[in-house]
């Protein structure tokens, strides 16, 4: 079904924004970090700090970037896929809409991938909810996408 594919397509989205400005990408008991910024316990209080110096500048570039355009390209395709359901005639295949979520899919996993391999290697801590949804995002964007391209216009 059309809409079920589009309601799909919106609970993906919002997995990746979430997933793309929730500050736990990494966690210890008192700093919370996300691809933004790092909060820290001290006092009994939450403090934010920059992650300028903390991390290699182009591969932090390289992750916020991947995170952005995974929630533009992911937006695009739902509204290509509802502008689609207009305009395709019987039988056509929603193909551009799929291309715009398999590089939305591309992009999370190059910025899910990057962080895994580049940061927090020596760190003590455990990976937060935020990355974990980073890949669920990527899975389900990727069979988003190849649903869309296999997806065929039923009659009216």
């Amino acid at each position: 079904d059309d809409i079920a594919v589009s309601k799909f397509c919106y609970n993906d989205f919002a997995t990746l924004l979430l997933c793309c400005f929730l500050q736990a990408w990494w966690l210890t008991d008192s700093v919370a970090t996300d691809v933004w910024g790092r909060w820290e316990l001290a006092d009994s209080a939450w403090h934010y700090t920059n992650l300028k110096g903390d991390y290699a500048e182009e591969y932090l570039q390289v992750v916020q970037a991947g995170a952005v355009l995974a929630c533009i390209f992911s937006i695009l395709g739902l509204f290509v896929f509802v502008a689609q359901l207009f305009t395709l005639s019987k039988g056509q295949r929603f193909t551009f809409s799929g291309a715009l979520m398999l590089i939305s899919c591309l992009c999370v996993m190059i910025a899910a991938s990057i962080y895994t391999d580049i940061f927090h290697k020596q760190d003590q801590g455990w990976f937060g909810h935020s990355f974990i949804l980073a890949w669920i995002s990527f899975v389900l964007t990727f069979i988003l996408g190849v649903i869309y391209v296999v997806l065929r216009k039923k009659s009216e």
